[in-house]
C-alpha cells in the first residue's frame, strides 16, 4: 500500500493524498464512501470549469462520517470530477457532458499526463483495496464491504418538488453485480434491518435494484473475490441534507450513521450463519 494514500504521478505534476485507508480488525464489515471527496489537484482546478458547489452537489458529501461505523474504512479524498472510483478505469475521468449528467466539465481537454496522474490515483486505491480485502479474507473467511453513496432527488432546482417517491426510495440498495442467490443470507437480512429498525420514529423506505444497481467497485470486489466478499452498495437519498445548499439536517445525518451501526452486527451474524 502506497504510504497515506498518495498515488504515484507523473513529474511535474503534484502529488496528494488521494484517499484514505483504515484497517481494524473488530468484524468482517468494511465500509467505503469512494465519492464523499471534493479536493482537486492543482492542475486539475485549473482547467475544471465547475464551481464547487455544482461539484459537490454530484457528490457523496457526509458517507465518509458513516464509514466511521466500522475500523476498516476506505475513503476518497478526491473529487469524482477529478478520478471517479466506482467507474471502469477507462471511464473514470471524465471527457464528455453526457459522462456527467450533462455538465461541461473542464474548461480545455485534461492533458495525457493530467489523466494518467489522475488514474495512478485510481489505481493506487484499487490497490490498497486488495491488500485490505486480502487481509480480510485471510482473517475472516467471508466479507461484507459497504459500499456507501447518496443520491440527488430534487434535480429541477432548490424550489422545485423533489423526484416522485415511488420511484426514488429513501434507500436503494443496488444487487445487480453480485451472485444474488449466494449472498442472500447476507444481503436480505441487511435489507431485513433497514427496513424494520427504528429510524426517527418510523422505518426507513428501502427497495433494492429501483434507482441504482450498484457500480464498478463493487462489481470489482465480487469479481475478484466471488466466494469471499459481498458489496452491499447502498444508496441514501439526499433527504438528510440540501442538495442545493450542502447544508445538512444533523439529526438525520446521525441517524443514518446509527442504523448503519446497528446493522454492523447483523451481518457479521449473516456471514456466520452461511454454509461452507
Amino acid at each position: 500500500m502506497l504510504p497515506d494514500g498518495c498515488a504515484l504521478s507523473p513529474a511535474g505534476l503534484s502529488v496528494t493524498p488521494s484517499f484514505v485507508v483504515r484497517t481494524g480488525h473488530d468484524a468482517p464489515v468494511a465500509a467505503a464512501a469512494l465519492h464523499d471527496g471534493h479536493e482537486l489537484r492543482t492542475e486539475v482546478r485549473a482547467i475544471m470549469a465547475l464551481g464547487d458547489e455544482e461539484r459537490r452537489r454530484e457528490e457523496d458529501p457526509f458517507t465518509a462520517g458513516w464509514t466511521t461505523v466500522v475500523r476498516t474504512q476506505l475513503i476518497g479524498l478526491r473529487s469524482r470530477f477529478e478520478v471517479d472510483l466506482n467507474r471502469p478505469r477507462a471511464q473514470a475521468v471524465y471527457q464528455r457532458p453526457e459522462d456527467a449528467w450533462g455538465l461541461n466539465v473542464w474548461r480545455e481537454s485534461p492533458s495525457s499526463a493530467v489523466v494518467a496522474a489522475s488514474l495512478a490515483e485510481y489505481d493506487a486505491l484499487y490497490a490498497a483495496a486488495r491488500e485490505t480485502f486480502d487481509d480480510m479474507r485471510t482473517r475472516w473467511g467471508r466479507f461484507v464491504v459497504l459500499d456507501l453513496h447518496s443520491y440527488n432527488h430534487q434535480r429541477d432546482g432548490p424550489t422545485a418538488a423533489p423526484s416522485d417517491a415511488a420511484t426514488n426510495p429513501e434507500v436503494n440498495i443496488g444487487t445487480s453485480n453480485m451472485d444474488r442467490n449466494r449472498w442472500a443470507p447476507v444481503v436480505d437480512r441487511a435489507i431485513e434491518h433497514l427496513r424494520t429498525d427504528a429510524f426517527m420514529g418510523r422505518t426507513l423506505d428501502v427497495r433494492e435494484n429501483v434507482k441504482f444497481k450498484g457500480g464498478h467497485f463493487a462489481h470489482w470486489i465480487h469479481d475478484t473475490y466471488p466466494e469471499h466478499g459481498c458489496a452491499i452498495s447502498i444508496e441514501f437519498r439526499k433527504s438528510f441534507m440540501d442538495e442545493w445548499t450542502g447544508v445538512p439536517d444533523e439529526p438525520h445525518v446521525r441517524a443514518v450513521h446509527d442504523v448503519l451501526a446497528r446493522l454492523v452486527p447483523a451481518l457479521a451474524q449473516a456471514l456466520n450463519g452461511m454454509s461452507e
